[in-house]
């Protein structure tokens, strides 16, 4: 007979309880799917977005017995699943920042957000700034941006020293900072509406 639900916020005792229980590991899904989802997303678009939090979540079941329990949040874990999974489909991440570049028009943050023409005239500058980043600064850089990982979390889920995260972060933003800032077709004004992050 199944013991009592496992808590709703200990992300590590429900990796251990599905190891006898594998139906629990369902309440793990419910949980973060839709995050990494929504992180799959903005970095591929939406048809790749269901095959990456898909496939993040059956390499997570079937190495579910290799979770390090002391970390109590799987998210971490779990984003550094997807982020090896987009690292794989770079080319199209990379094509998808370069039409946004050329275009100023970004489908998914469109479908949320309130589009002025100086918030898509920033768009376009921006995506060919994060185009232009090494895979290794762009996946620190939108973790923290868009996943709102903490920088613990980021070096977690890529298995990289907490230095590291800061120096790709560090690199990356005055990177972005730099392009926007040589881009004649960005807005002066514009620098305002980019995310915090840029800063």
């Amino acid at each position: 007979m199944p013991g009592p639900p496992a808590s709703t916020d200990d992300d590590a005792e429900v990796v251990a309880r599905s190891l006898e229980e594998p139906e629990i590991f369902a309440g793990l899904y419910d949980r973060h799917a839709p995050d990494i989802h929504r992180y799959a997303a903005r970095r591929l678009g939406e048809g790749a977005a269901d095959d990456i939090t898909a496939e993040t979540f059956l390499i997570a079941f079937r190495s579910r017995h290799r979770y390090d329990g002391s970390h109590r949040s799987a998210r971490p874990w779990l984003y550094g699943i997807a982020a090896h999974l987009i690292g794989k489909h770079r080319r199209s991440e990379e094509r998808g920042l370069r039409a946004l570049a050329r275009t100023g028009q970004d489908p998914v943050a469109a479908s949320w957000s309130d589009r002025s023409d100086d918030r898509i005239a920033a768009q376009a500058p921006l995506a060919a700034a994060l185009a232009a980043l090494s895979p290794g600064d762009r996946h620190v850089l939108l973790l923290v941006a868009w996943a709102d990982l903490g920088y613990q979390e980021v070096a977690e889920a890529l298995g990289i020293p907490l230095g590291t995260v800061r120096s790709r972060l560090n690199r990356a933003r005055r990177k972005v900072r730099e392009a926007l800032r040589l881009d004649p077709s960005f807005p002066p004004d514009a620098m305002e509406l980019t995310p915090s992050w840029t800063k």
